[in-house]
């Protein structure tokens, strides 16, 4: 019985690929150096699958920034403002796309499907010139076998990548990006007929899109494409992948009639309605790739009943035909419980990292062929039986708190235009405030007292001292910059959730569990493995000492439980939303508690709440019911005279705007030039807003400085579909990742394009 691996985290176990990635952009190390990380890495992933005993080993999986980009660099699909000449695209060009340079912004940059992993967005259009520019598909399967490895190498697929681009700039929005299917298949053939002659005998294509809402002529599109690609796979067994949800019974009847496809891979873990599609109708002769453990998560599998779900299988498909795999990529896992120090050993048994996971499938798929190693089975088995039956997993009084919300919808007695006039008689804003998001940048001396903190190498005096000095410099810095609402900075905080997800109960912590996030940015998930509350104020003691250093309004700094959920590895034996309303709770103490410390201003990140969007259009009124009603949780108990905030970033808004009008925040803060304004649009087309709002100014995933005038362009552009008295000035997001370098003059464009603008405004009437 074969076994099969979507794909696997590249960042390795202890992110060599990010370390190395930020020291080329620093330019304090070669080219040839981050590719020979890159290739150690590579080669140890493939020996550790190829050890493990799996026979479906992938490549072209790994990638520099993210595989939609390598994608857009293969098909030579370049934006002319890269000024790239052809040939084979190189580093300069690739990170230009995905970072922006000094002359030019970067690619849009949007949420993948719907997890925390992000892609750059292809812009496409009638006049792009598609050339063959990019081997590194034939170079690595290459690389593997020169190694002694055979792999599948994996794309994404020829539609799902249409699917998932959008218009460039100047061309209509209406334009129908499938148009350009007969432009691209002639250099999938060219990458594919390099492939066979270097020997590879399978490939594998991810068309994740086939799990979403697709129109007929969208279906049909996947016909077409493979239809045409199928003389040139002639004498390659062609694996078509699908993930992250059930796939739609048309679209299931359109993928399993492709013409030249040896087999399927379907995720069984988060599409439990296309177990029963395919127990009637999987074709015969085919090869079902049965994703049965789990991708996304970290809870190890039930492998008994995986086993059990195998064997139903293998009547409908026969067992040569049956192939036991992973759900998706294991990407959006941690990489390896072996390097975990920090879990006591019951929590630690209630695990599988992406390594443990590669040994899950290979033990499933020996059992299925006869070999089933009884002592690693039983030791699952007692594992799971220790987590149902743990008392640490169950609080009843926060099951009872959480099960008496739902009687109530949660809203402030006072709407949201009388509470702005309130607010405005305590806080006396100039129009058009300007606020930061968060966090600003964390320097390696920041970063160096946390670690010693932690590993108690300094005492909790000397720590609250230089914690005390950061947030000084920072409202210091601030206040000469002369912003409006002002934050702390954040200096006391690693990461945004995991920072919560310590000081609450039912959160167990990894010392390297950490997950690729975009380009070279990891997170390092929490754990949320029982029921959640807080025990004491989390935040209350650093936002009102930031508040004594100025007059000026400080922002209580929160992450709201939507994201705290989404960016959380989350307890798999209750449903998503039971969990949310805990955390829901946990936030309205500490906003209440803010409130009674004198802070005025509360921001609570929402970051993540379209991101956890159903991919099908029938699940997203229940998701966002239970997500915006857990938003609303958090502060009703406030006064009018306080201020709710909250921030989202990095996807598509404007199909939820109504619902995030349904949370009811003061003011939200929200991504908006990365993605050409597109946010704009719900409010040129009617969409009427009351509430504060600041679309994002200018892009800080990108080192590039606007320009003071660049800066007051977008705010024009806010001004013309939006009321003066409810626009804020803000960047996109918070400001961690970049260096002061390129803070200090980006905030000092964007305050004095505020403040040309409030003059302009002024002489205007």
């Amino acid at each position: 019985m074969a076994s099969h691996i979507v794909g696997y985290p590249r960042m390795g176990p202890k992110r060599e690929l990010k370390f190395a990635l930020e020291s080329f952009w620093d330019g304090k190390s070669s080219a040839e150096d981050l590719q020979k990380v890159a290739a150690d890495l590579r080669s140890s992933i493939w020996k550790q699958m190829s050890d493990a005993g799996i026979k479906y080993i992938p490549s072209n999986t790994f990638s520099y920034y993210d595989q939609v980009l390598d994608t857009t660099a293969m098909l030579g699909a370049v934006p002319s403002r890269y000024n790239w000449n052809g040939g084979e695209i190189g580093f300069d060009t690739y990170f230009s796309m995905a970072r922006g340079n000094a002359s030019v912004p970067a690619m849009e940059m949007t949420k993948w499907f719907d997890t925390n992993y992000h892609f750059i967005v292809p812009e496409l259009g009638p006049d792009v010139q598609f050339s063959y520019a990019s081997h590194k598909a034939v170079t690595e399967y290459k690389e593997a076998k020169a190694l002694g490895v055979d792999t599948v190498p994996v794309f994404v697929g020829p539609v799902s990548y249409l699917l998932l681009s959008k218009p460039a700039k100047g061309v209509e929005k209406t334009f129908d990006l499938l148009s350009l299917l007969d432009k691209i298949l002639p250099i999938y053939k060219e990458v594919i007929a390099e492939l066979k002659e270097a020997g590879a005998t399978w490939i594998q294509f991810d068309e994740a899109t086939l799990v979403k809402d697709l129109e007929g002529y969208q279906l049909e599109a996947f016909t077409k494409a493979y239809s045409e690609l199928e003389s040139a796979c002639s004498g390659l067994n062609v694996i078509v992948a699908t993930y992250f949800a059930d796939v739609p019974a048309e679209a299931f009847k359109t993928l399993t009639s492709l013409p030249g496809v040896a087999g399927f891979t379907f995720d069984l873990i988060r599409g439990e309605k296309t177990l029963e599609l395919i127990k009637s109708s999987f074709p015969s002769g085919k090869y079902l790739f049965a994703g049965v453990v789990d991708g996304r998560n970290i809870w190890a599998n039930d492998l008994a009943g995986s086993l059990t779900v195998l064997e139903s299988l293998e009547g409908n498909v026969g067992k040569d035909k049956l192939v036991v795999s992973t759900s998706c990529s294991l990407l959006h896992t941690a990489v390896d419980l072996i390097n975990e120090t920090k879990l006591d050993d019951e929590i630690k048994s209630w695990l599988a990292f992406a390594a443990q996971k590669v040994v899950e499938v290979n033990a499933l798929a020996k059992a299925l062929a006869g070999h089933k190693d009884e002592a690693y089975f039983s030791a699952n088995a007692a594992a799971q039986a220790s987590r149902k039956s743990s008392p640490r997993v169950t609080n009843e009084s926060v099951q009872t708190a959480a099960a008496a919300l739902r009687g109530s919808d949660h809203r402030r007695a006072t709407n949201v235009s009388a509470r702005l006039d309130a607010q405005q008689k305590k806080l006396n804003l100039p129009i058009l405030p300007t606020t930061t998001i968060g966090s600003f940048p964390q320097t390696i001396e920041l970063r160096r007292v946390r670690r010693e903190y932690k590993a108690k190498k300094i005492s909790e005096e000397e720590y609250v001292k230089a914690i005390k000095e950061e947030i000084y410099k920072v409202v210091q810095l601030q206040e000469e910059l002369d912003i409006d609402v002002l934050v702390h900075g954040e200096p006391e905080r690693n990461d945004m959730v995991e920072y919560f997800g310590e000081q609450l109960s039912g959160f167990a912590f990894t010392a390297n569990g950490w997950v690729q996030s975009y380009g070279s940015r990891c997170v390092k998930p929490p754990i949320i493995y029982g029921d959640v509350s807080r025990p004491k104020a989390m935040t209350v003691f650093w936002s009102s000492m930031a508040q004594e250093m100025t007059k000026r309004p400080m922002k209580g700094m929160l992450t709201g439980p939507v994201t705290i959920l989404n960016w959380s590895f989350v307890r798999n034996d209750q449903p998503r939303f039971e969990t949310c309303y805990q955390i829901a709770l946990a936030i309205k103490d500490e906003v209440e508690d803010l409130e009674k410390a004198g802070i005025t201003v509360i921001q609570i990140d929402e970051a993540a709440l379209r991101e956890g969007l159903p991919l099908r259009k029938a699940e997203h009124a229940f998701y966002l019911d239970w997500a915006v009603h857990s938003f609303r949780i958090t502060n009703v108990g406030v006064a009018d005279t306080t201020q709710i905030h909250t921030h989202m970033c990095y996807s598509n808004f404007n199909d939820i705007i109504h619902s995030i009008i349904n949370m009811d925040a003061d003011v939200i803060t929200i991504e908006n030039s990365r993605s050409d304004e597109k946010l704009l649009s719900v409010f040129r087309e009617g969409v009427k807003y009351g509430a504060g709002i600041g679309p994002g100014v200018y892009d800080i995933h990108s080192p590039r400085i606007p320009s003071m005038e660049e800066i007051a362009d977008r705010v024009n552009k806010m001004l013309a579909v939006l009321e003066t008295n409810i626009l804020w000035v803000n960047p996109d997001c918070g400001l961690k990742t970049r260096k002061y370098g390129e803070v200090k003059p980006a905030l000092l464009n964007m305050v004095t394009a505020a403040k040309k603008l409030r003059a302009d405004l002024a002489s205007a009437k």
